[in-house]
């Protein structure tokens, strides 16, 4: 009997009912639509609110990037509450925090205060640390077959956020002038206030004793090929989603188009994320997760050209829908690597560690996005993507390789 097998076998003890099962698919999909509205504020206004009130023009993205090391920082505590307390009582904390979000945000921006507008972007980081965890939460009790199935479809309710998240912004951004984008903060933590009363209906296995302290080391873990390739993948298909996201709304600005253009840019961008999901995980059932993951890698290749190609609000568009796209294959089908590389007690560690790793690199390609796209210009933030999809197909390819002769390490 291979690893993985017994792998599956053991996940087979602890599932849920259909009823349950089915119940916290549906709960934690309208939470992620939710939820998922709080990341795409923040990346629509992040970088304009820095830009009117940053002391320096060069730390116009900061905010965005401050978002980033808030979601690095808070996903291992995020982790460590799930394995002591359950992943309810993590949920319901993440909410807690996209609350303040939205109040501190509104409150920054009637000051004027750029510091305390980081300060309120970090909470929405430490909002969307949580948020993460839902799609291996909705693997949770679900048999081994359906796992894929399970994550991709919840990762689908990002589509509803991918319409909620623009829409309040176009919509309530000037509703208290002279304060721009102030009432949109304080809907934000309206609709993060629904979304804790959504997940408090999650049923999920309770930790067992074995999950909060058993498992093997984390470092014969990270040693796994089939480990470091879900991370490598992941790390450069979110790193460069964020790394052109956080800079395409001011790059449009600059080009001279209307914040409106951006808005609906990224309603397209975030609808293209998440659209997807409704069939990645069909897909990857049936060709596996690494060709799924190459496909992901190679539209995000065809993004960067199409925004080489010019600056009107048509390459902005089929850019940022394209990297949607991208980002959909190469990190739904990461995470699905992630869910072959552990056992059932080692769970919510290995899962955090890898949101860690991934999220905690993708706060340096954030930091430098800003920088890049205020002394080169856009066409240079698309170039320098093209440095780590390379790597990422070399990593893929190799494990390829390797699985070949050697069976999957679970």
């Amino acid at each position: 009997m291979s690893a993985a097998s017994s792998l599956h076998q053991i996940d087979s003890s602890d599932v849920l009912s259909d009823r349950d099962q089915r119940g916290n698919i549906v709960r934690l999909t309208v939470a992620q639509a939710l939820a998922g509205a709080n990341a795409v504020v923040v990346y629509a206004t992040g970088a304009i609110i820095g830009n009117m009130l940053a002391p320096d023009k060069a730390l116009a993205t900061l905010p965005i990037s401050i978002f980033v090391v808030g979601m690095a920082a808070c996903i291992l505590p995020s982790g460590a509450i799930a394995r002591r307390y359950g992943r309810r009582a993590a949920f319901l904390a993440g909410t807690g925090c996209g609350v303040l979000v939205g109040l501190i945000a509104a409150l920054a921006v009637m000051l004027g205060s750029f510091w305390l507008f980081c300060l309120a972007t970090f909470f929405g980081g430490a909002y969307a640390a949580v948020v993460l965890s839902f799609r291996f939460a909705a693997a949770d009790g679900v048999a081994p077959a359906k796992r894929a199935r399970a994550l991709s479809f919840v990762m689908g309710g990002g589509v509803v956020a991918g319409v909620i998240g623009p829409q309040l912004v176009t919509y309530t951004m000037h509703l208290l002038p002279p304060n721009m984008f102030v009432a949109t903060y304080l809907a934000q933590a309206v609709v993060a206030a629904l979304s804790a009363l959504v997940l408090w209906g999650v049923r999920l296995p309770v930790p067992t004793a074995a999950e909060s302290h058993g498992g093997r080391p984390l470092l014969v873990i990270l040693r796994q090929p089939r480990f470091v390739t879900a991370v490598v993948c992941g790390v450069v298909s979110y790193l460069l989603m964020n790394f052109l996201m956080t800079a395409a709304p001011l790059a449009m600005q600059m080009c001279g188009l209307s914040q409106e253009s951006a808005n609906l840019g990224l309603q397209w961008h975030v609808i293209a994320m998440y659209a997807p999901s409704f069939f990645t995980g069909r897909l990857i059932t049936r060709f596996g997760a690494g060709p799924v993951v190459s496909l992901g890698l190679l539209l995000i290749a065809i993004a960067a050209a199409v925004g080489l190609t010019g600056i009107d609000v048509a390459h902005f568009w089929a850019t940022l829908a394209l990297l949607g796209v991208g980002w959909n294959f190469g990190f739904i089908g990461a995470s699905a690597m992630v869910l072959e590389s552990h056992r059932p007690n080692e769970k919510t560690r290995v899962q955090s560690f890898n949101d860690f790793i991934v999220f905690g690199t993708m706060a340096i390609g954030s930091f430098a996005s800003g920088g890049l796209l205020s002394a080169y210009g856009w066409s240079t933030v698309l170039m320098v993507s093209f440095f780590p999809l390379a790597v990422a197909v070399v990593v893929l390819g190799r494990t390829a390789l390797m699985r070949r002769r050697i069976p999957v390490d679970a």
